[in-house]
């Protein structure tokens, strides 16, 4: 079902069911830009039809942001026999991140909600489209949402909504089922335990002393253009919708040129040897691509009955045009000039490729404290988890985090400064192996000496 239709419905079907009724109005209009930022990843945007093609830049803009968000990120959670539990689960999570990561970048928002399972705690990964914000407190932290799940069966829709609300320190979580013959409607309420899969589950479970809701909400730290007032995230391409449209124009352009500037030849119908049995006239050699033949009549002033079709290509300027507007995009969705464009065709001082990669780098930067932010609720909430099932004792839990910065600082050309730093006296040898070979000063000195340095191993 569509996200703007579940916006619409979910709040009459959950306040027939409750005493304390909801309201969605304020994703209404959120609900339109985030199922535009979906279609564009999809390569669905409306403004594609059969004259004007995608090259593929949304999609390519989340995903590159998203690599280098989460480029050699180093996580692990530590401290006790709990935290090492947690780890082994945690890892999986780490392994993946990539790709949903992407899909958070493209549509604004993702949420991490975990729960427990017969083999231990898995995560449930909700895109935008997916979830159902309903109320926020004054830190814009979620303390009221709706998840569904929806699948068909037998020419049935069957949609499962669950509600995580948070009521000073208590958590209330319920389920409801609905059933429907199509996509479009919620249908009517059933009981869970019609649904097989759903048949274990509680329609209501409360839990006290709860801080915040069992999940890691992760957004992109972008202001929000599109509702100013929204706690939600919008995509990392949200601001430019516009500027990928016209590339895509552009981008068809070139497309048509090379297409509509295809060699041919222009040959008199005449010319052409008649096949009965196929009633169809036969080209020369089986080109049939290469000739287009035409009814010329005899005269004067009449073509010719070969004329040769070749004109030139504007590939340069179209080219030159498409770029500047990839240039654009880039610089709306903070990213540095040539990752999108071709970086050979564009004259730069030094200070404006170091402007460009602060751009990029504070994107990043602040998109990876958002993550981390996101990914600290996911441990939160899987020690939540394993708290109430009593999966492993409890214990102290810390969650580690090395982010990479490369594509600020060139580690090469960083090391070739400290190496002329060291030859004028600026930096001393110790300090410089210490540095590039990750060694204690200690170590470092005795090393350099050609001290044998003792590592601990028994002889």
């Amino acid at each position: 079902m569509k996200y703007s239709n579940m916006v619409a419905q979910l709040p009459r079907a959950i306040n027939a069911r409750t005493e304390e009724p909801i309201s969605l109005i304020h994703l209404s209009e959120m609900a339109r830009y985030i199922e535009l930022w979906d279609s564009m990843y999809r390569n669905e945007a409306p403004w594609l039809t059969k004259d004007v093609s995608s090259c593929n830049l949304p999609a390519s803009v989340a995903s590159e942001v998203s690599r280098l968000v989460t480029l050699e990120l180093q996580s692990e959670v530590t401290g006790s026999q709990r935290a090492d539990y947690l780890n082994t689960q945690y890892q999986k999570v780490r392994k993946s991140l990539r790709k949903y990561v992407e899909y958070g970048c493209a549509k604004g928002s993702l949420v991490f909600k975990p729960y427990v399972t017969d083999k231990g705690i898995a995560v449930q990964y909700v895109q935008a489209d997916g979830f159902f914000p309903v109320a926020f407190d004054d830190s814009d932290n979620m303390t009221d949402c709706i998840f569904t799940e929806q699948f068909r069966e037998n020419k049935r829709v069957y949609t499962r909504v669950e509600r995580h609300r948070l009521s000073g320190d208590i958590l209330t979580i319920t389920n409801m089922a609905f059933v429907s013959s199509n996509t479009t409607t919620l249908g009517s309420g059933i009981p869970l335990n019609m649904v097989p899969k759903w048949s274990e589950l509680s329609e209501e479970m409360k839990f006290s002393g709860v801080e915040k809701l069992p999940i890691g909400f992760f957004k992109m730290p972008l202001a929000n253009t599109v509702e100013a007032e929204s706690p939600l995230g919008v995509s990392v391409y949200s601001r430019a919708v516009d500027t990928i449209k016209k590339a895509d124009e552009r981008y068809s352009q070139i497309d048509w040129e090379y297409v509509s500037k295809e060699a041919a030849v222009h040959i008199a119908t005449s010319m052409l040897k008649y096949n009965k049995n196929t009633d169809k006239f036969e080209y020369p050699g089986g080109k049939n691509r290469l000739y287009r033949n035409l009814e010329y009549n005899i005269g004067a002033t009449d073509k010719p009955l070969l004329d040769v079709y070749s004109p030139d290509i504007r590939d340069q300027s179209l080219y030159n045009g498409f770029n500047n507007q990839l240039k654009l995009v880039e610089f709306n969705c903070h990213l540095a000039y040539g990752t999108l464009s071709d970086p050979n065709n564009v004259d730069k001082t030094a200070e404006e490729i170091k402007t460009s990669k602060q751009r990029s780098y504070t994107m990043v930067s602040d998109t990876q404290m958002a993550l981390q932010t996101a990914l600290e609720d996911l441990v939160d909430a899987m020690n939540f988890w394993a708290s109430i099932y009593q999966l492993t004792p409890e214990g102290a839990i810390n969650v580690g985090f090395v982010w990479d910065d490369s594509i600020i600082v060139d580690a090469e050309k960083e090391r070739q400064t400290d190496r002329a730093d060291v030859a004028m006296g600026a930096m001393s040898v110790v300090e410089y192996r210490a540095k590039w070979y990750g060694e204690p000063e200690e170590v470092a000195r005795q090393k350099i000496e050609g001290v044998q340095v003792d590592e601990g191993v028994d002889e």
